[in-house]
């Protein structure tokens, strides 16, 4: 029976471990569910569709006439007539249309990967703060535990007579003020998993599984700000909105141009009772071309002009965005570095403080002195592993940044 009951244990462990979700498995699920970033691709699904209104041909003319009067003529009266006219723009014009849709088109796509990237970065954000959450109530629950062992030992030595009353009584603040906090952090998780479950689009409450440890990876030398005008979907929109503008800047001096129209007229033709010639009651059909005559220049010079405006002004927005990238990208640089060594730098003191903390405790248990020392030591040392775990979290955090500044390792992880 025991054995069995191993098994479902393993087996209850094993579709747990198959279920267990990470970061990029977050990524995903917001990428399916967050309605801000489906509704970017909706825009760009209905810029698409404004391709082939722009590049087809207008609709052709139908016309039908018929004379109340006749009109009498030498082969007979003039019954009804048949109109049907198209019209061609000047050569181009249709496909200088296109181009500028496209275009247009294409900037809405680029415009979704840059909020695709941003959605990611915000997962990030709310994604981290979590693991940190989680690490200093594990902090806190240890230190209630010690704190708890203390006063054990605290009570023992006082009842000895080899310590006094007030050393208990310290510990009773220090587990009171630790209980406290975690209250605290127990109170503050909610909101945080509101937070990260609304970007994900699923019900506030549902739980997030969360790494169990973080490392800080080395600062790669190749990533630099050459990278950010390669891959930002941000400067690439911008690109794509310059180069739309400059087709708009050609449909505005194709539409200058004459238009060309072809037509056909069909009469229908009575009998004359007045004559017997051969081609008495003939129908008449009659090839017509039209030319319209863009008279007006004021409207198609000022187009010209809009689209040139519009060129510099995106040129414009791309070198502001490019510099605010640059900015943020040595911002998120900085922090990395800064995060890095602080890590290490709280590793080393966890480690000495480790040290001196056995050697104070050994004292303490011979001596019953320095109560107070150890207890400060104690707290001093979760508050080094406290600030290790908001280092990891905040270098996690400036990385998140950098790849979304990047977009390289976003694309590579979830393609």
């Amino acid at each position: 029976m025991k054995f069995i009951i191993n098994i479902i244990i393993l087996l209850i462990l094993g579709i747990t471990a198959g279920q267990a979700q990470t970061l990029n498995d977050y990524f995903s699920i917001a990428v399916e569910n967050n309605p801000g970033l489906q509704a970017r691709y909706k825009e760009f699904e209905a810029a698409m569709q404004k391709v082939p209104q722009v590049s087809t041909l207008p609709d052709p003319n139908f016309s039908f006439g018929y004379f109340i009067s006749p009109v009498e003529t030498r082969v007979g009266p003039q019954r009804a007539k048949f109109s049907l006219t198209q019209m061609f723009p000047w050569f181009g014009t249709l496909k200088a249309r296109e181009d500028a849709a496209t275009l247009q088109a294409e900037a809405k796509y680029q415009a979704f990967l840059d909020a695709r990237n941003r959605l990611y970065f915000l997962v990030a954000t709310a994604y981290f703060p979590l693991y940190e959450l989680k690490k200093w109530k594990q902090i806190e629950k240890e230190n209630i535990d010690i704190l708890k062992s203390y006063k054990t030992i605290a009570t023992r030595k006082y009842e000895n007579g080899t310590a006094p009353m007030v050393d208990v009584l310290r510990v009773d603040m220090m587990l009171n003020d630790a209980q406290t906090r975690l209250k605290i952090l127990n109170d503050k998780e909610k909101p945080l998993l509101s937070a990260f479950n609304n970007l994900l689009d699923r019900n506030e409450n549902e739980p997030v599984e969360v790494s169990g440890s973080l490392s800080v990876e080395n600062i790669p030398g190749t990533v630099s700000r050459d990278s950010l005008i390669a891959h930002n979907p941000a400067l690439s929109r911008l690109e794509l909105k310059t180069r739309a503008s400059e087709a708009s800047e050609v449909v505005a001096q194709k539409q200058g141009l004459p238009n060309v129209g072809v037509g056909l007229d069909y009469v229908v033709v009575g009998k004359s009772s007045a004559m017997t010639a051969s081609d008495n009651g003939k129908d008449v059909l009659m090839p017509m071309v039209s030319v319209s005559i863009p008279l007006f220049r004021k409207k198609y010079k000022a187009a010209e002009r809009e689209a040139q405006l519009m060129q510099e002004s995106f040129s414009l927005q791309k070198k502001n965005v490019l510099n605010t990238l640059v900015s943020e990208f040595d911002r998120a640089k900085f922090e990395m570095q800064q995060q890095q060594q602080l890590v290490q730098l709280y590793d080393e003191q966890i480690q000495t403080t480790q040290q001196s903390l056995n050697l104070l405790f050994s004292a303490y248990g011979n001596s019953g002195k320095e109560f107070e020392e150890v207890l400060r030591m104690q707290q001093q040392l979760f508050q080094y592993e406290k600030n290790k775990a908001s280092a990891l979290t905040e270098f996690q955090v400036a990385q998140a940044k950098i790849k979304t500044l990047t977009t390289k390792t976003f694309d590579n992880e979830n393609k």
